[in-house]
């Protein structure tokens, strides 16, 4: 089986809507914040990906870009690379956000997905790569540790929660 990220596109269609639909039976949170937007207009969908690649976007935002993670048939994940980092992204979003779809974890989907990103990120000028995971991740710390993450301070956000922050890269 080949894995590859690809930019979303009207061919992925049906596998996208796959994709949300089993994450939404799951009743989990979804993330990357960019698989909430509702897929039943993929025109709509892809036009939103494009304003946020190309910087078309709420004040106070930075641009970021989104991929999929396929197969041949299927969307295995999403990664949303953001371009560079404001003090909100700074304290707890970081660079890079990733999900597997839940049928799929722990299968090792997740370190494909993030090593990929990695050079993706890399193509961006991204050069050291700030990732978050909230403190009772464990599977996505790891993930983050295997492909180069090294701890540096956690954050406390105003609920409480611990969010970890991991560096990778130069």
């Amino acid at each position: 089986m080949t894995l590859h990220l690809v930019k979303p596109e009207k061919s992925w269609s049906n596998a996208y809507q796959s994709f949300y639909l089993e994450w939404e039976e799951s009743q989990e949170q979804m993330i990357p914040w960019v698989i909430a937007q509702f897929p039943d207009d993929m025109d709509k969908l892809l036009a939103f990906y494009e304003d946020h690649h190309t910087g078309n976007i709420p004040q106070n935002w930075v641009p970021d870009t989104t991929y999929w993670l396929v197969d041949e048939e299927r969307v295995i994940g999403v990664v949303n690379i953001r371009h560079y980092l404001n003090n909100f992204l700074l304290e707890s979003g970081g660079h890079i956000g990733y999900g597997i779809r839940p049928s799929e974890r722990g299968k090792g989907y997740a370190n494909i997905m993030l090593q990929l990103a990695l050079e993706k990120a890399k193509e961006l000028g991204i050069k050291q790569v700030l990732i978050t995971c909230d403190a009772d991740n464990v599977a996505s710390k790891k993930v983050i540790i295997h492909n180069g993450g090294k701890a540096a301070d956690d954050y406390v956000d105003n609920n409480g929660n611990i969010i970890h922050r991991f560096w990778i890269g130069d």
